[in-house]
């Protein structure tokens, strides 16, 4: 369907706190026309939420399973509550504190 739009979340394990994660995920969400959000959890993991046309999630899930930025190990990516959505949630991709 034309104009469709997808919402994902995501955690990240592995070696992906203190090498710039966060960083190259905003930027490659920016560069893939996508929203969201992305920030570090206490067990050393990333969470965040993608939203963004179908192909453009997809560039995105691939980054975050094989990709990552470059001094980062990634363990494995867990994807939950992917559904398609009729308009964005949020106005930007912003790395959370």
């Amino acid at each position: 369907m034309a104009g469709s739009l997808l919402s994902v979340d995501f955690e990240v394990y592995g070696q992906v706190q203190g090498v710039l994660f966060r960083k190259h995920l905003q930027e490659m969400a920016m560069n893939n026309n996508c929203v969201g959000w992305v920030q570090n959890t206490k067990r050393g993991t990333v969470i965040g939420q993608l939203q963004g046309p179908p192909e453009s999630v997809k560039t995105l899930k691939d980054w975050l399973k094989k990709t990552g930025s470059p001094k980062s190990r990634i363990v494995r990516c867990v994807f939950k509550n992917e559904i398609e959505i009729k308009k964005l949630e949020h106005s930007e991709f912003l790395v959370i504190k």
